[in-house]
């Protein structure tokens, strides 16, 4: 095994500035809507040219293992960024490249790194408290489309899709970017649940043309279990037989002599049948099939809840208007489930968003939730000879959260306006006090480290940051050595 290389101290943190100031710049250039492109080159196929900061992040590998460690710290801000509000990454690397920068300063003037960090957390709090305040919902569908356009590289077609996709699936809806088979950019809306599970044997298709299934007023079975035996489902097939009505199985599997009989009965017309696997794996796919079984007023036949297939009825089945199946998903239109429970099934996965920590989790609750509120909108990107970046812009801004959140470094200016209320100093021959209210702070809330340091210390928001974007007559604070006077 190969030896641990090990650096300390002012050395180490100068290795890793090295680093962050390498995926700082090459990502800075892409700053607000007069941003400049980067090209990012590829093993296969053509170079990719984007203006989306954490895609240049994530394209950044350094050779030195030091200067590699620093890359990787601002790419985490960036994803997380990226994954938490879906915009602004470019913003969050240039801020955490500042405050890394600026804080090793301080830290090797002997101030204490924890004093430093309270003061920024001090800070935030101040301006997400000013911005909660100065904000405003989207009103109606031109301010959204205003936001999406902002967000995709103003180009306006694309804002036009973004909201348009909005109104119809709500702001609980999924909207999710694929790339198109032509040249044309469309925007599909999906109505009702869909998921992606196709029928299982071709011979249940109702149009060969489309190759699709589709069903009129169907009964719903949910079974959780897989189903082999032909002889646990024949009381059911009988009792739909005699009521004319089409049926379809959601099951874990179908498979052996149940699916041929299905198949046969198919064929010979006295069944219009047709079969599909269940949505998800494990323990989702449980939820997933809860989901429909609350769309469609159908009970989930489970052994957990004590129910065997033989003893089904009509009554435990569920219902819908349409069923639409192709070979990849299932589509269920206008389920017959109660609002009452309906809403209690949102309410239920509204308090697992919140509760769960993990952003996966989250992603897939979030779809649930819109299968059953919302609906899902698609929108489909047309790429053209010119237009290599569109797809990536589209991707970027067709992120429900990112056209609700983009903010173009909006930030740095609620933090300019919001700084003179907060703006205590440590100063050398004197107690530490606060300017707006020139109240005298407590030890905790200063630094001794930067006492002994002689500094003027404006720590509660992260002022090192505005030279970068901020007009320089708004420059917010600097860090001053006080001159010694000689004897």
């Amino acid at each position: 095994m190969p030896g641990k290389m090990i650096s300390y101290s002012s050395k180490a943190r100068d290795h890793l500035l090295k680093g962050v100031n390498a995926l700082a710049d090459a990502v800075a250039v892409t700053l607000g809507p007069k941003g400049r492109n980067v090209v990012l080159d590829k093993s296969f196929g053509s170079p990719v040219i984007t203006k989306d900061g954490v895609t240049v992040a994530k394209e950044i590998e350094l050779a030195d293992k030091f200067e590699n460690m620093g890359v990787q710290m601002v790419k985490e801000v960036a994803s997380k960024t990226s994954d938490m509000a879906g915009d602004g990454t470019t913003t969050a690397t240039i801020l955490g490249r500042s405050i890394y920068r600026e804080g090793q300063k301080l830290v090797s003037a002997g101030v204490n790194p924890m004093d430093l960090k309270r003061g920024i957390d001090k800070g935030v709090a101040a301006v997400v408290e000013a911005l909660q305040k100065m904000s405003k919902p989207t009103k109606d569908k031109k301010e959204i489309a205003q936001v999406g356009t902002i967000s995709a590289n103003n180009d306006q077609m694309i804002g036009n899709l973004i909201s348009e996709a909005m109104e119809k699936v709500g702001k609980e809806g999924v909207i999710t970017v694929e790339e198109a088979k032509s040249m044309e950019t469309t925007l599909e809306i999906v109505e009702g649940m869909q998921f992606d599970r196709g029928y299982l044997s071709p011979y249940f298709v109702t149009d060969p043309e489309k190759m699709e299934v589709s069903l009129e007023d169907p009964y719903i079975l949910l079974n959780e279990k897989k189903i082999s035996s032909m002889q646990d489902l024949l009381p059911l097939l009988e009792d739909v037989a005699q009521k004319g009505r089409p049926l379809l199985i959601v099951a874990e599997d179908v498979e052996g002599e149940a699916l041929a009989t299905l198949v046969v009965n198919r064929l010979s017309g006295t069944l219009q049948i047709a079969a599909v696997k269940a949505p998800g794996f494990g323990d989702r796919r449980k939820a997933m099939l809860a989901d429909v079984g609350v769309l469609t007023g159908g009970q989930v036949i489970s052994e957990d809840m004590g129910i065997k297939l033989e003893n089904v009825t009509t009554s435990d089945l569920g219902r819908c208007k349409t069923i639409k199946i192709d070979k990849d998903n299932t589509t269920i239109v206008e389920g017959a489930g109660k609002k009452a429970d309906i809403q209690g099934r949102v309410q239920q996965i509204r308090t697992q968003i919140e509760e769960t920590t993990s952003d996966y989790d989250r992603e897939k609750l979030q779809e649930r939730l819109a299968k059953l509120v919302g609906g899902v909108a698609v929108i489909r990107i047309g790429r053209r000879a010119d237009d290599h970046h569109r797809g990536h812009d589209l991707r970027k801004a067709g992120e429900e959260k990112d056209s609700r959140n983009a903010g173009y470094g909006h930030v740095l200016i609620t933090y300019l306006n919001c700084l003179p209320k907060m703006k205590p100093k440590i100063i050398v021959h004197g107690g530490a006090r606060n300017d707006a209210t020139n109240e005298e702070l407590r030890q905790t809330d200063v630094s001794r480290a930067a006492k002994k340091a002689l500094v003027m210390f404006q720590p509660p928001c992260f002022p090192m940051i505005s030279k970068q974007i901020a007009s320089p007559k708004y420059s917010l604070t600097r860090w001053v050595l006080p001159t010694r006077r000689r004897p």
